[in-house]
């Protein structure tokens, strides 16, 4: 059984940090892609950034370059997502996914999400 779980969130200050994990088993960890997504109270669930299974190689959304962070040890079944300055408008219940095809909208299998807020 795949499953996906979120740590790290919490209350921050507007241009403070908090990293994210998103713990994994169940499946062959270096296999899969693995997204982060969030959803804000009132709004859609929008993507954040992905980490490829091929090469590593990372997305994110416009919003959050130069500021978030993902990486992956795949000895440990974990993956990170590291976010600093973060703004009022970065609240919202981040998500992890995975998806053995790869990044994409719809991933297969999405862990309980873990809620930001930061305050101004």
């Amino acid at each position: 059984e795949v499953q996906l779980v979120e740590s790290g969130g919490g209350l921050v200050q507007a241009g403070g940090s908090l990293r994210l994990s998103c713990a994994a088993s169940g499946f062959t960890f270096d296999e899969y892609a693995i997204g982060w997504f969030r959803q804000a109270p009132g709004k859609e669930r929008e993507g954040v950034s992905c980490i490829r299974n091929s090469d590593g190689s990372t997305y994110y959304k416009d919003s959050v370059k130069g500021r978030f962070t993902t990486s992956r040890d795949n000895a440990r079944n974990t993956v990170f997502l590291q976010m600093n300055s973060l703004k009022p408008e970065d609240t919202g219940v981040y998500y992890c996914a995975a998806d053995l095809m790869g990044c994409g909208d719809d991933m297969d299998s999405w862990g309980q999400g873990t809620l930001v807020t930061v305050s101004s």
